[in-house]
């Protein structure tokens, strides 16, 4: 596969399908992945599998057994075969919070390396509109470290070795995933993306030449590190509330609902006040969004330019993993998007209206 073949990686989901959708027609080459779960997690629906093969996806990486069983059956309907990875867990721990942590053995993601040669022996006995390519794994997110990156490909490598060698396959693609971090707050350190890059490079020669294997076609997932510090989020502040000897609170006109990552995992940003201020006098505050929840908190303690009711706070660094993982939460409406280059502006994603909110809704 040439390198300029993969055009984007898109997550399992209606979300990132309908994009996809909307992609094709500009041709390009597409993997679809997803941190798809034995049941009850969010596995992928027979919808989304039938979509994606009707769309011509590139590959599919597959961790479950039920998915392999509905991909495989989809594929047959569509008289196709579907170029699979299979998702394992390499079983490796980052240094990041719990619940962005995908690697490590306790996890609801991945195939255990003790159940891969089931999959193949299910794949080549009842699979025929399935081709296995190669292994998938993913670590984690916004990981600042970088030997894992070496150890997680020597991983991959070593059971594509095992498994070409015991099942007589020519398995020659992996795919390691993401999880390069940005800096949000100032004591953020993340590695640079050829530091990375070298990292990973030496350990596919380091191993291949180890395990005499040839160096596999390789996909990297470094989404949020390209679009992260791209966007920034805009709130307006509201009220005020100071705690009797405690914090001082002040309120947006957003929270958890444009930007749920603070709530769920504890997330920090850093903000500024965006309009002009005629004094440099700071006072520290914690951010709270507006909904219904006493978890729903943007910033913690952070110093701000002498807030005030009608200013704008500007959250920097909020362009992966915000407007993608919004909702309607107390059916508040969702904002607006604008695209702003060299001093030029244009709206990407209308302000959502009430009459879209509830068009839905079936009243008898």
């Amino acid at each position: 596969m040439k390198n300029d073949e993969l055009t984007g990686v898109f997550d399992s989901g209606v979300g990132g399908l309908s994009i996809l959708k909307e992609l094709i027609p500009y041709g390009g080459h597409y993997l679809y992945f997803g941190d798809t779960k034995n049941l009850p997690y969010g596995n992928k629906t027979k919808d989304e599998i039938e979509t994606a093969l009707k769309l011509n996806i590139g590959r599919v990486s597959v961790d479950n057994f039920l998915e392999i069983k509905m991909l495989d059956e989809e594929a047959k309907k569509q008289n196709k075969v579907q170029k699979i990875l299979l998702r394992i867990t390499p079983g490796i721990e980052c240094h990041t919070h719990k619940y962005i942590q995908t690697g490590h053995l306790d996890s609801k993601f991945g195939f255990d390396l003790t159940q891969i040669d089931d999959v193949i022996n299910l794949i080549k006995n009842e699979c025929s509109n399935l081709e296995i390519k190669g292994l998938h794994a993913h670590i984690g997110s916004q990981i600042f470290e970088t030997r894992v990156y070496y150890d997680e490909i020597g991983v991959l490598i070593k059971e594509l070795k095992r498994i070409n060698t015991t099942h007589n396959l020519n398995l020659n693609e992996i795919n390691a995933g993401g999880g390069l971090g940005i800096t949000y707050v100032g004591s953020d350190c993340p590695p640079s993306i050829d530091t990375i890059a070298n990292v990973i490079i030496t350990s596919i020669k380091d191993h291949c030449e180890k395990f005499e294997i040839e160096e596999p076609v390789l996909y990297i997932e470094p989404g949020r590190s390209i679009v992260g510090t791209a966007g920034v989020t805009l709130y307006t502040i509201g009220s005020f509330k100071q705690v009797p000897n405690g914090r001082k609170y002040i309120a947006v006109d957003g929270g958890m609902a444009d930007n749920p990552r603070p709530s769920m995992y504890e997330a920090k940003y850093y903000a500024e006040i965006a309009n002009f201020k005629n004094t440099k006098d700071t006072e520290k505050v914690t951010v709270a969004g507006r909904f219904c929840e006493s978890g729903d908190i943007l910033i913690k303690d952070i110093d701000l330019n002498s807030p005030e009711t009608g200013d704008i706070l500007c959250v920097y660094n909020t362009g992966a993993y915000g407007y993608s993982m919004s909702s309607n939460y107390n059916r508040v409406l969702k904002p607006a998007m604008i695209l702003v280059n060299n001093s030029q502006s244009d709206i990407i994603i209308k302000r959502e209206t009430y009459e879209q909110l509830v068009q839905n809704d079936v009243l008898n």
